[in-house]
């Protein structure tokens, strides 16, 4: 995972400036799970970094380990597929289980049990977003009594230059997507 450090770096001075810029339209803080229901798509990088994350909290605390890879496998027995590659399959598929939380997110604190490792899009969700000519909405719960000017004022690019982009392509599959609970499993050594 050579250059995913500067990564997370990257992506931790856009949160920065993000918090900084949103003031108090920003709901997100520890407990707030809106963003933590439903599958998607992550990279094999995101895969990777779940992985390295799991065996790190295998080393220092087996029992929850064990319930994030519980929580895991419950969660792939109710979605059940893998994530579907048609785009209206993918939306109905995502719309379909938009109310499974993610495998690691420890229902008891409502926080993540692999937030150090967790996947580019979590690290992003929130505020209002560009990625190069997207657009994408902030979360519902924040920014409710901003002006579209404060939204727009407050929105930023997470990745400019396109690191995990470059990461992706130098690793063997990084065109690959997956699903937080099946890359949590794969990490488990399970058959997924």
């Amino acid at each position: 995972m050579t250059g995913d450090a500067d990564l997370l770096r990257v992506l931790d001075a856009y949160w920065d400036t993000a918090v900084a810029r949103a003031g108090g339209h920003l709901a997100c803080r520890p407990g707030c799970t809106e963003c933590c229901l439903g599958p998607f798509p992550i990279t094999a990088l995101d895969a990777a970094r779940l992985a390295a994350g799991l065996a790190a909290l295998a080393d220092s605390d087996p029992a929850r380990a064990a319930a994030v890879v519980e929580r895991a496998r419950a969660a792939d027995a109710v979605v059940g597929e893998p994530l579907p590659e048609d785009d209206d399959e993918r939306e109905a598929f995502l719309t379909r289980h938009a109310a499974v939380p993610c495998a690691a997110l420890d229902p008891t604190s409502g926080q993540c049990d692999l937030y150090d490792h967790r996947p580019v899009t979590c690290r992003a969700f929130g505020p209002p977003v560009r990625v190069g000519e997207q657009l994408l909405d902030p979360c519902r719960l924040c920014f409710t009594a901003a002006s579209s000017e404060e939204i727009e004022s407050a929105r930023l690019e997470p990745d400019p230059d396109d690191l995990e982009g470059k990461i992706l392509a130098t690793m063997a599959d990084g065109s690959s997507e997956t699903l937080v609970a099946l890359a949590i499993l794969r990490a488990a050594g399970g058959s997924v």
